[in-house]
């Protein structure tokens, strides 16, 4: 499956795999909630991967220019370098995303 996204001045394609599909079947993630994410969410940059989500901040700008976004809330889409989608998911909780700062081992 591919997922097409038109934005001004761009037009871009992203392969889904066979796991984000299932993902998305079982989650209850259409493909139009999909595009929502891929065209409007925050970018997060981690473990090798880029995170696509729309938390509460993106729903608020969003809706100050006509776009409803409330139902997109909470998804996370994992996208590799190339543009493929990995999986999809709901969390509300962005700061999961972001690793906490490492403890350093107590040697006595």
């Amino acid at each position: 499956m591919y997922i097409r996204i038109d934005r001004p001045n761009e037009t871009s394609f992203h392969q889904v795999t066979a796991h984000a599909e299932l993902r998305m079947q079982q989650r209850g993630i259409s493909a139009q909630l999909l595009e929502l994410v891929l065209r409007y969410g925050r970018t997060l940059y981690e473990r090798g991967l880029s995170f696509r989500v729309i938390g509460h901040k993106e729903v608020e700008h969003h809706a100050r220019n006509g776009v409803d976004l409330k139902c997109a809330e909470g998804v996370h889409v994992l996208v590799e370098s190339n543009g493929t989608v990995i999986t999809t998911y709901r969390n509300h909780n962005l700061r999961k995303i972001r690793p906490g700062k490492r403890r350093h081992a107590v040697r006595h």
